[in-house]
């Protein structure tokens, strides 16, 4: 017998929806409204409940890969709606989005998208709100592999009231900047924890 899919927990806020795979990673994909009914789809992992969802906030216009290794079912749906898969871009033209780059070294291009006027930060994998990011006091963590050099010049600028990530649930509302900021500081601090938390899970 083939494996079942993983089923997603649902998130419906005001920005549109989010979804989470129920699974140790949490891999998290969004769909992201304007006021005119269009709509941005990032990082996807096909989920039928989940596009089912998506199909009632408007009018898809693409599908936006923000990491290199983030293929996930990108082009898939992609195809499926009959929109582009943008992978990587440098610019979002005629969306309310402006593309930030977050890490560009060999292996890991990420770019994340910042929407000034709703103060709406997507970000791919350098930063997380899933339990293998979040091994601090606060809800938000820094990617493993980036907790010595945290992406604070890209990041540390920007003021979300929204945080959408590609592991783990989204964050919204007050208080969110303060625990981006927060993360970003205590990256180092929080190697021990991190350590830790590994090994437990290795354990397990």
């Amino acid at each position: 017998m083939g494996r079942m899919p993983a089923t997603a927990t649902l998130h419906e806020h005001a920005l549109g929806l989010s979804w989470v795979v129920d699974e140790p990673m949490e891999r998290a994909s969004h769909a992201v409204a304007d006021e005119g009914g269009r709509v941005w789809l990032m990082d996807v992992v096909d989920d039928a409940e989940a596009m089912a969802r998506v199909a009632g906030l408007g009018t898809p216009e693409a599908v936006v890969q923000l990491l290199d290794r983030h293929s996930r079912d990108c082009a898939a749906v992609a195809e499926r709606l009959g929109v582009p898969h943008l992978r990587l871009p440098s610019e979002l033209p005629d969306s309310p989005f402006e593309v930030r780059d977050v890490v560009q070294v060999p292996r890991w291009r990420e770019v994340a998208l910042w929407w000034p006027e709703r103060k709406v930060l997507v970000v791919a994998e350098a930063v997380g709100t899933g339990r293998y990011f979040a091994v601090g006091p606060g809800p938000i963590g820094v990617h493993p592999w980036l907790r010595m050099l945290p992406p604070r010049g890209s990041l540390r600028r920007l003021e979300p009231d929204a945080l959408l990530t590609g592991h783990g649930p989204p964050l919204i509302g007050p208080g969110t900047a303060e625990a981006l900021s927060e993360a970003l500081d205590r990256s180092r601090r929080d190697v021990p924890r991190m350590l830790g938390g590994l090994l437990s899970a290795a354990r397990r």
